[in-house]
This record gives structure tokens, sequence and C-alpha cells, in this order.
């Protein structure tokens, strides 16, 4: 999957933070809410313009920004 697909970035919407395919929708909310206990079946049922990959693409876009920080401390 092609972060880029899932994930954009639009300066005026929700300050600039990363979004799901240019909702309203940020990466930090789905992280949320998966920290707080809620499992995929309910976040989609709770967000139905959500998909499945969604949820994984915000995994995989907070896992590329772990592993760029740390890259970032290394050097």
């Amino acid at each position: 999957m092609k972060l880029s697909e899932r994930i954009t970035l639009e300066a005026g919407k929700r300050g600039g933070k990363p979004c799901i395919r240019g909702m309203r929708i940020a990466v930090v909310d789905v992280l949320g809410w998966l920290g707080s206990g809620m499992s995929h079946q309910e976040i989609l049922e709770d967000f139905p313009e959500l998909e499945a990959a969604d949820i994984l693409a915000c995994l995989q876009f907070a896992a590329h920004r772990e592993q760029q920080m740390q890259v970032l401390i290394a050097a």
C-alpha cells in the first residue's frame, strides 16, 4: 500500500495534520481511538466513511514516522 494514496496533507485542513484521504479525520485521531482500546471494527462502525485499509495506513504512517525520528536522533 502506498501511504500517499491514503494519507494526505493539506495546509488548511486540520492545521496541516496528516489526514485520511482528504477527509477531516486525522491520523492522530485514529491512533488515539486505537490507543484508547477501540477495535478496528468499532472505528469502522462509528466512522463508516473509513475503510480497513485506512486504519492500517495510519499504523504504517506512525511506524514510518517513528523510524524517521530514530534516524534523526542517531545522526
